[in-house]
């Protein structure tokens, strides 16, 4: 497995982990004045953010920063708590993506909305345990929305920083929200084209996971407009091809590896662009035949199958040259001088585990 390097120095990671911790500390205070039960409830949010996830957006986030500034720089403290902030916008959307997507796993562990389902029936509780965990489980992904936007504007910042910082950051927010919104809108229609999943891959996981966290570092960090350009078009190419690798690893990853079921992409009925592309390239009856398994609980013959006909087809050899095509538009975005030199071999190295990841 590629491991992801940290933005400036080794100890960033941990820097990372220990801000969000104080911070969910701190707000998880504030809730258990309400009432011990609900803290209990927010406790499952600090357990899903602190115990898992690669760190990916804080870490292009501090690229951002660290891209703008001198080449021996630490990161302060109050700039990498902002940036810690964007792991809460990404608890939020997985959170809410597994209850959209009916997900049983994550991380290799249930998802929040199953574990809690599970605890109301284990206690023995009164009405449907399923509802209960959906119901729960929206409420804590929209407390991690609302705490990252309180640990990024009370993170100590500068305000003229902040209000370089803020615009990006908002958007970041519409943009993925959208972006989740035209996903369900492909599933539930039955898109078949390849310009919608380009679109979706575009603003619900290029946007808010590289290009808008690398724009957030460098506005924080004062970066000239042309800093600025040419990250988010490094941000773009970059998180269109972490998208298409995680498509890819939604047909043919490890379960051991990726925490999720093999297939899970197939079972869920994603309108992805590895399967618009196999639907195009394959034969009729094939087609056919991905078609009528997507959204179904395939069996392993039928899962093998399926994958032998995007294979065979050419739809994967196209999706990773796509990748590829991505990756060099990336490092060619970010070979002037309007990104450092020890900004590009972060990026570089950046880029390399997030399209070449097998988790």
């Amino acid at each position: 497995m590629v491991t992801v390097v940290t933005a400036t120095r080794p100890d960033d990671a941990e820097r990372v982990l220990g801000a969000l911790r104080r911070h969910l500390d701190e707000r998880r205070r504030v809730v258990s004045g309400v009432d011990d039960r609900v803290d209990a409830l927010a406790g499952r949010l600090s357990d899903f953010v602190l115990n898992g996830g690669k760190r990916i957006r804080p870490r292009f986030g501090l690229a951002g920063w660290s891209a703008a500034s001198p080449a021996d720089a630490t990161v302060p403290d109050e700039i990498l708590t902002a940036c810690a902030a964007l792991e809460l916008i990404q608890a939020c959307a997985l959170i809410h993506d597994d209850i959209v997507d009916a997900s049983d796993t994550r991380r290799g562990r249930p998802t929040v909305h199953r574990s809690i389902e599970a605890a109301h029936r284990d206690l023995g509780w009164s009405g449907d345990p399923a509802r209960y965990g959906v119901s729960q489980a929206i409420l804590v992904g929209d407390l991690a929305l609302a705490w990252a936007d309180e640990m990024f504007v009370t993170s100590g910042v500068d305000p003229a920083a902040l209000g370089r910082a803020l615009e990006p950051w908002y958007a970041m927010k519409t943009e993925v929200l959208s972006g989740q919104m035209l996903d369900i809108l492909a599933e539930s229609s039955g898109a078949t084209d390849e310009e919608t999943p380009a679109r979706v891959n575009r603003f619900k996981t290029a946007a808010y996971t590289v290009e808008r966290p690398l724009h957030i570092g460098a506005a924080l960090a004062g970066a000239a407009p042309d800093t600025v350009t040419a990250l988010r078009e490094f941000g773009v190419a970059v998180g269109q091809a972490f998208q298409l690798r995680d498509d890819m690893l939604g047909v043919f990853g490890d379960p051991e590896v990726t925490g999720k079921p093999s297939g899970d992409d197939l079972r869920e009925g994603k309108r992805t662009l590895l399967l618009a592309r196999g639907t195009a390239l394959a034969t009729a009856g094939e087609a056919d035949f991905l078609l009528s398994v997507l959204g179904t609980d395939l069996a392993p013959a039928e899962l093998e199958r399926a994958r032998r006909i995007l294979v065979d087809c050419g739809a994967v050899a196209s999706v990773e040259a796509e990748i590829d095509t991505f990756t060099v538009r990336a490092l060619d975005a970010i070979g002037s001088d309007a990104v450092s030199e020890h900004g590009r071999v972060t990026l570089r190295a950046l880029a390399e585990a997030a399209t070449r990841r097998r988790s």
